[in-house]
């Protein structure tokens, strides 16, 4: 998770989050953002991570293109949801929350497909959330 901090910008790692329920990991979360803020994060926190998530959304923006952190394969870059018009069933108009998520992966040790099958399935995921609580 990228965390900014007045000491710059880190990324703790939050490990076995497969393993972890949604509550578990925004207490991992929460704990990395007042150690940052504290300084208090150890090199361990901060090594061995696969895949990072940097979300600007908080801060109104709405779409961005992160930068990989080597060593890791990846960056999910989070953007705002925006209330927008959107086409519904049948043609009809409708507003909807609409999230900009954007993927970059290191195609050396990750296929690109493989990336645009992980971003389809966490689109599936977060357009249907039962299924991540079921």
């Amino acid at each position: 998770i990228a965390v900014g901090s007045p000491r710059g910008l880190v990324v703790p790692i939050v490990r076995d989050c497969d393993l972890l329920s949604i509550a578990e990991i925004e207490q991992q979360i929460a704990d990395f953002g007042k150690r940052a803020n504290e300084g208090k994060l150890s090199t361990a926190d901060l090594q061995g991570g696969t895949l990072t998530v940097s979300n600007l959304g908080m801060f109104g923006v709405e779409e961005f293109d992160a930068i990989i952190n080597p060593p890791q394969a990846g960056i999910l870059a989070v953007g705002a949801a925006v209330r927008t018009p959107v086409v519904g069933e049948g043609d009809t108009l409708e507003i909807a929350s609409v999230l900009s998520l954007v993927l970059s992966v290191d195609h050396r040790p990750v296929d690109g497909t493989d990336g645009a099958r992980w971003l389809a399935r966490l689109k599936e995921l977060l357009e249907d959330p039962m299924q991540i609580v079921v």
